[in-house]
């Protein structure tokens, strides 16, 4: 992202009650010119404090914090002053657990945090620190404060001519980001372990964590889920969720038979995997037959795979205002206008099975 003169830098707010870490995270941030740090904060109590008073732009928090946890200080933030906010945590890799917590509660994105002198990786965390920062104060900073702090009516689009008696989906693509965790976890876990179609996830989550993810799903949820690997075959019932550092798209064999492939290409997109270019391989490959989803994120990766589904004449549904951690992703379909359904988060399974016109069996 670049900044003019026009821009003033982005206002960063340090919490971690390390003074090292403070001192050498605030360098790392004030090393570009487009960011700045307007305070640090020793404790969860005192970084909600500075978050009302300094009103930053990006935050960064350490999970492990005396007296209220990094966990109990993201819950109240993103309840009374939602903003991104960014982990930096020595538990990013060895607690698995909180980071996933930290996700579902709405956190934008992680860094582990290494105690390491060298200085390729000092230089390492840094270039990864400032373009996270730049990323979470870019254009899906203007959705969050316009969607958070002004009461907009949701534009709603105008449905799509699509005929009830329709094609049933065989496949469910959905695209999700910040708060998505949770939301996804919502959603599947209350889908039958008999339902009629394939899904298949995008969910921007950082390096490692997907394949936990996966298994806490596939813990929680009758379906069986897994993160996609190459030359997986798409089957009912089944949910694949594509892995960090990969694009996935599916590629048909046969009339019945339709599997995952994998490639770091394009490399020049903000997400890697992107929901766009997922959706609009299950668009080309699925047609009518498709049904999109999108759900709580930041952003408006899926813009265009969902335009892509629903030109193609599948279904294409969107989480509501009220419902969304950040009313990004969805906001942007609603605008664009490629939404045949918008609904509230515990009603979207219900809207899936509807589509797909399940039946319990007997």
């Amino acid at each position: 992202m670049s900044f003019s003169t026009h821009h003033p830098p982005v206002k960063v707010l340090i919490a971690d009650d390390s003074a090292f870490m403070r001192a050498a995270l605030s360098r790392m941030v004030e090393s570009d010119d487009s960011l700045c740090v307007v305070g640090t904060a020793q404790t969860g109590l005192e970084a909600i404090a500075k978050i009302r008073t300094l009103q930053p732009d990006v935050v960064t928090l350490d999970l492990d914090m005396p007296g209220l946890s990094g966990l109990e200080t993201l819950k109240r933030v993103m309840s009374e002053s939602p903003l991104p906010v960014i982990i930096v945590s020595s538990l990013v890799r060895e607690g698995a657990e909180a980071t996933l917590e930290a996700l579902e509660l709405g956190a934008f994105d992680c860094i582990a945090k290494q105690l390491s002198y060298d200085p390729g990786d000092v230089i390492k965390i840094q270039n990864e620190l400032v373009g996270k920062i730049k990323a979470a104060a870019g254009p899906p900073l203007l959705v969050l404060r316009h969607s958070m702090r002004i009461n907009r009516p949701l534009l709603h689009p105008v449905p799509a001519h699509r005929d009830p008696a329709a094609t049933v989906p065989s496949i469910i693509a959905i695209a999700t980001s910040t708060g998505g965790p949770k939301a996804l976890e919502e959603v599947l876990s209350t889908l039958p372990a008999d339902l009629p179609a394939a899904i298949l996830i995008v969910q921007h989550m950082p390096p490692g964590f997907t394949g936990p993810f996966a298994k806490r799903l596939n813990d929680l949820c009758r379906l069986e889920v897994r993160q996609a690997e190459a030359g997986d075959l798409l089957k009912a019932g089944h949910v694949y969720i594509a892995p960090p550092g990969n694009h996935v798209t599916v590629r048909r064999r046969s009339s019945t038979n339709v599997f995952l492939q994998l490639s770091a290409l394009p490399s020049n997109l903000l997400h890697i995997p992107s929901a766009d270019v997922m959706m609009g391989s299950v668009a080309e490959v699925f047609g009518s037959s498709a049904m999109g989803i999108i759900l709580t994120g930041m952003g408006d990766d899926g813009t265009l795979g969902m335009q892509a589904i629903f030109r193609g004449g599948g279904l294409t549904l969107g989480q509501d205002q009220a419902t969304c951690v950040v009313y990004g992703m969805p906001r942007s379909c609603a605008e664009m206008g490629v939404l045949n359904q918008v609904a509230s988060l515990p009603d979207i399974p219900l809207h899936i099975l509807t589509a797909l016109r399940y039946r319990k069996p007997h």
